[in-house]
């Protein structure tokens, strides 16, 4: 029934899987609503440098260390997916700096994941987050894709209740949200996620050097205005600023580049959802009718495609492809039985 052309597809959330998970099955001749209440880009896809890096993520993030190649496959999806939009990425790369004994540091953590020792990252790419979810959102608009600015609280296939009393009739939800599904009343898996509060300061660029410059606990994102991030809070999900957080952020940012002005930076903030291996939880869940997009850690970028493509895949009877088994929402509870 879910994988009939008729079947009637709800995804809540708007930000990168909600929005390239909608697009890939209006594509397909689905009919697709998406469902979210809060403004386009007000959420961890619009709060984001827009960083599209395997070896980056793998560098500097423990959690995402063992992923290198599936990430560089994610990685690897995005240039047919941006052509296809009009989505500019870059290719500048990241380049590091920082002192000898840093560097050395970091070129041994390189030799260590197999990738030539250098200052300069060539592989890693990056986006402008905001205007790609604009363009996102006009693409689904054009595909037939339906918006509404209900939040989703309880579904049953056939029956999509939302916060302001409304019962739709769907017979899917693919849930795309952030760590607010955590409790795991839509979908049982979804208590094996965990929220990150990220914050980033804007400033104002000091040039128009393209490459994302990486340094010691900071990174400085070019763009129209300079992403200076990122804090990792676990465990936190409220968004208020706090200017005691980003306190280190400032000082490694202004280490590397003394001229930077920050007493007028803006801080944004966004909480993330992630799972304890720091891979999205995509697939059926058990309870019926819900499909999983959702727990991408840093990564809502940069799985957004391949995300898209096994979401479509799932509800069009095909083959999801080799990451299946990776992305499985079931795994922890798979883990926690061969524990026991």
């Amino acid at each position: 029934m879910y994988s009939e052309k008729r079947a009637r597809i709800a995804v809540a959330g708007a930000g990168a899987f909600g929005l390239a998970v909608a697009l890939r099955l209006a594509r397909a001749g689905r009919s697709v609503t998406v469902f979210d209440p809060a403004p386009l880009g007000d959420n961890a896809s619009g709060v984001a440098a827009g960083m599209l890096a395997p070896v980056s993520e793998a560098l500097f993030d423990p959690v995402s260390r063992d992923h290198l190649a599936l990430m560089r496959r994610a990685r690897d999806l995005w240039p047919d997916f941006a052509d296809a939009l009009g989505i500019t990425l870059s290719r500048a790369g990241v380049r590091i700096e920082g002192s000898d004994a840093w560097r050395a540091e970091i070129a041994k953590r390189l030799e260590q994941l197999g990738v030539a020792s250098s200052d300069t990252i060539d592989e890693d790419w990056r986006l402008e987050a905001r205007p790609a979810l604009t363009t996102l959102r006009a693409a689904a608009e054009r595909s037939g894709v339906a918006f509404d600015a209900g939040a989703v609280t309880a579904f049953e296939p056939g029956a999509l209740t939302l916060a302001d009393g409304r019962v739709e009739s769907f017979d899917v939800l693919v849930l795309a949200t952030g760590p607010g599904v955590r409790d795991g009343r839509i979908a049982p898996e979804t208590s094996a996620l965990a929220p990150i509060k990220g914050q980033l300061l804007r400033a104002e660029p000091l040039d128009d050097d393209a490459a994302v410059v990486r340094g010691e606990g900071v990174y400085l994102a070019p763009g129209e205005a300079l992403a200076i991030g990122a804090t990792m809070e676990a465990g936190r999900d409220d968004l208020a600023p706090e200017a005691t957080a980003t306190q280190a952020l400032r000082r490694a940012a202004q280490a590397l580049r003394p001229a930077l002005d920050l007493d007028q930076a803006v801080v944004e903030v966004g909480v993330r959802a992630t799972t304890p291996d720091g891979l999205p939880l995509v697939g059926w869940s058990q309870a019926p009718g819900v499909m999983l997009a959702v727990g991408a850690r840093r990564n809502g970028w940069l799985f957004a495609p391949l995300v898209a493509g096994m979401v479509a895949a799932y509800l069009t009877d095909d083959n999801p492809g080799p990451d299946a088994a990776a992305f499985d929402p079931r795994r922890f509870e798979k883990a926690s039985r061969d524990d026991a």
